[in-house]
């Protein structure tokens, strides 16, 4: 004789069933997020290589000074094409004590240095470490003899140097630079001569050392800018940076030197 169930021994193994089926559902569904979890990890950031520094310097007593620096640097991939911008603010005072003409003293806050510059520019890849560029640069310093500098160029760079610890990257190209001469009031344009050289060495897995040399040669001036940098990897995002920087001007006024130097150490974040 055929076997009967009766209705509530089918009803329970129903349940069972659909008991089993979503407890099977619900340990897929960890393995499918943490896939899609590592797949979004996979992919790399257009803004690789973005990060900002800081830095501040206070002495109180005897002598009073002030000193402030801060540098931000963007950097977005977008297929062929890598696109930067730079941006660099100094402002440095300083108390002193004048003798008034009455005999009595009077302490007055001086600003000594006030500089910021911004570059940007594109690049378009045209194979491995090869591509065109094109730059532009604007700098104001109240206490130069050009306290506004701007220049536009185009060029070709090309990486001389790819070894495991040590980057070697040249650009070289022409362009147009148009200053301004604070003591004479004159704005002068002419045709530059564009060249800079980036180098990158890794010393230690914590530790780098780079140096970028600019040199924008024109018929009245060539300005030259070096900047050397020491930096020490907290972790992944912070790092303490030692730097050292040196502008050089062929042409200034008469009481003014050629070359200006600047040493910082700051703290430095980068977004990977």
């Amino acid at each position: 004789m055929p076997r009967h169930f009766p209705l509530c021994d089918i009803r329970r193994r129903l349940v069972k069933h659909r008991l089993v089926i979503c407890l099977l559902g619900l340990s897929v569904c960890p393995l499918a997020i943490a896939q899609d979890a590592s797949q979004l990890a996979a992919i790399a950031s257009p803004w690789s290589g973005s990060g900002g520094e800081l830095g501040f310097a206070s002495a109180n007593g005897n002598s009073t000074s002030e000193t402030f620096n801060g540098k931000l640097r963007l950097r977005y991939n977008e297929g062929d094409w890598i696109h930067s911008m730079d941006l660099f603010g100094l402002r440095s005072s300083a108390e002193y004590t004048r003798t008034l003409d009455d005999g009595s003293s009077q302490r007055f806050r001086q600003t000594t240095a006030y500089r910021y510059s911004a570059a940007a520019a594109s690049g378009l890849q045209l194979g491995e470490h090869r591509q065109l560029t094109a730059n532009a640069r604007y700098e104001r310093d109240d206490f130069a003899t050009y306290d506004r500098q701007g220049s536009f160029s185009l060029g070709y760079g090309t990486r001389l140097i790819d070894a495991d610890r040590l980057l070697l990257d040249a650009q070289l190209g022409p362009g147009v630079r148009r200053t301004h001469e604070a003591e004479t009031d004159q704005t002068r344009t002419g045709l530059i001569g564009r060249s800079q050289l980036d180098l990158r060495y890794r010393i230690t897995d914590n530790t780098a050392l780079s140096n970028n040399l600019l040199v924008e040669a024109g018929s009245y001036n060539t300005f030259a800018q070096n900047d050397l940098g020491l930096s020490v990897s907290m972790n992944d995002r912070l790092a303490l940076k030692a730097g050292w920087q040196a502008r050089h001007n062929s042409d200034v006024a008469d009481g003014k030197r050629k070359t200006d130097t600047l040493t910082t150490v700051n703290l430095v974040y980068t977004y990977k």
